[in-house]
């Protein structure tokens, strides 16, 4: 027998369909080695940076100073006359009340001098009966005299003799009655002393300080003598702040105070500013205002003389973009000094944020109905001019930022070089004036408390300072103008630039390898 044969040959695959998957299979690779190459490039490009977030929170920017806490009130009691203590009726920390006696002095030596005084006027008054005697008989002889002259039964002179003894008479009993009121306001005087021998509160308090023990004498030639401080009320109390010329021109009325105090360091007080004073204190070259602050002390916890370290809180932002300071410190090492911004195509306008800013502005003014409506209107309007400005912009090829084309407003801003700030004066001028114009109505209903906190937000924004920042867009920086707000050291409050929470900010190149 011959060997089997197999009864069918097995197929081959065609070359096209070889080709096919060789094709496919280096297509692949390519595809994945591309997608590789871009995504590890893009990951070098973004590693060269280092960024942080822009982050929506609030900002609070605080003043920090020291100072002492004290009574609103403080009164020193002291003597107006001169002798020995007797009796000393309080003590430290003693609650007393106005008119409370609260010391003697020695009375012997004024009630002596009242005795006097009393038998110096009762004599007085009997020197004042003989005038008065003196005067009637000279009076009477004066008479008799005068209706004899008159018939000339006596000498002329004799006339004149009785008219100068009447006239003696009565110069004796004015003098006598001068001498019994001066010796009545001697002993008044007396008795004015007699009863300061008495120490009284003047006001309702707590005793501070006790200066004297009975049996002390105290004298009071010169100066009247400290006996007793008293503080009127300690219920509230004040503090006195030191703050730096640099800072006080932030310091307004009603500002909120934070402070600790090392007696209680694990609480924290408030009180108000309710002064700054203009009395300003030079220390080795260092100028210091201070600067008054109402606390409550309805509970007793603070105490006179405590050491305060404090915070004014000059500004509280809410709910607003906020970056690093880092951000703002960082320059693209080829830009040398005249950074240009390039603000994307198409992107919001710088005028927006200030519409942001200024609706924040008209909502904490607690508007009426026709006043909301009047801000409704003129922000519309404004809107409505932007987005033409800016689709006009866009047509130009120009950026949009400033409403022109290249060459033109509108153009890269350029930050720094001759001549900037100028530029940047004149822009804010007439974005002032833009905005004054567009508001004019809204602002007409007004009063005039709030036209002063409309007109003091515009100059804020208008004014306020603007700096480029470095967005990361495609792993490269790319510059975009913001406007600067309240910062608290660590954080810068931010507006415009197109920019919103969760955008990557350059703040330094990472050294290469």
């Amino acid at each position: 027998m011959s060997a089997a044969r197999p009864t069918r040959n097995a197929r081959k695959p065609t070359p096209w369909i070889r080709h096919g998957i060789v094709a496919a299979v280096v297509l692949a690779l390519v595809a994945g080695g591309a997608y590789f190459y871009r995504k590890r490039g893009a990951e070098a490009a973004e590693g060269a940076f280092r960024t942080v977030p822009v982050e929506r929170g609030d900002i609070r920017v605080a003043i920090s100073s020291t100072g002492t806490l004290s009574a609103i009130s403080t009164v020193t009691v002291g003597s107006q006359i001169s002798g020995q203590v007797t009796d000393v009726l309080v003590d430290f920390n003693d609650q007393v009340s106005k008119g409370q006696v609260i010391a003697r002095i020695d009375p012997k030596t004024y009630e002596a001098q009242i005795a006097q005084g009393n038998a110096q006027i009762a004599s007085a008054r009997a020197s004042l009966n003989q005038a008065q005697a003196t005067l009637l008989n000279a009076e009477l002889d004066y008479r008799r005299k005068a209706d004899l002259g008159a018939r000339q039964l006596v000498a002329r002179s004799d006339v004149d003799l009785a008219k100068a003894a009447l006239d003696q008479a009565r110069a004796q009993v004015n003098a006598a009655q001068a001498s019994i009121r001066q010796q009545t306001a001697s002993t008044q005087t007396t008795q004015v002393n007699l009863e300061r021998t008495v120490i009284r509160s003047p006001v309702d308090g707590v005793v501070l300080t006790r200066s004297i023990e009975p049996g002390q004498t105290v004298a009071a030639s010169l100066q009247a003598p400290e006996l007793f401080t008293i503080a009127e009320d300690l219920a509230k109390m004040k503090i006195e702040l030191a703050v730096d010329e640099a800072d006080i021109g932030q310091v307004r009325t009603g500002q909120n105070v934070s402070f600790t105090v090392d007696a209680f360091p694990d609480r924290q007080f408030r009180g108000t500013v309710e002064q700054v004073r203009l009395s300003a204190t030079t220390t080795n070259n260092v100028v210091t205002y201070p600067v008054v602050v109402t606390v409550d002390n309805s509970d007793g916890t603070l105490l006179p003389g405590l050491t305060v370290n404090a915070e004014i809180e000059v500004s509280k932002r809410d709910d607003v973009l906020k970056v690093s300071n880092a951000a703002l410190r960082f320059k693209p090492a080829d830009t040398g000094q005249n950074a240009v911004a390039t603000p994307q195509a198409g992107g919001p306008r710088g005028g927006t944020g200030m519409l942001d800013d200024l609706s924040r502005t008209a909502a904490s003014m607690k508007l009426n109905a026709d006043q909301q409506a009047a801000f409704d209107t003129a922000v519309e309007a404004v809107r409505a001019r932007q987005a033409a400005r800016q689709a006009q912009a866009t047509q130009q090829g120009g950026n949009g930022l400033f409403g022109g084309g290249r060459g033109g407003p509108g153009g890269p801003v350029t930050i720094g070089g001759p001549g900037a700030g100028n530029v940047q004066a004149q822009v804010r001028q007439r974005m002032a004036d833009r905005f004054k114009e567009d508001f004019a109505a809204f602002r007409a209903t007004l009063d005039d408390a709030r036209k002063k906190q409309w007109d003091a937000a515009l100059s804020n924004l208008v004014n306020a300072k603007r700096v480029p920042l470095y967005k990361l867009v495609d792993g490269q920086p790319q510059a975009v103008m913001v406007r600067l707000g309240a910062s608290d050291g660590t954080d810068t409050e931010i507006s415009g630039g197109g920019l919103k929470a969760g955008d990557a900010i350059v703040t330094g190149e990472r050294a290469r390898e």
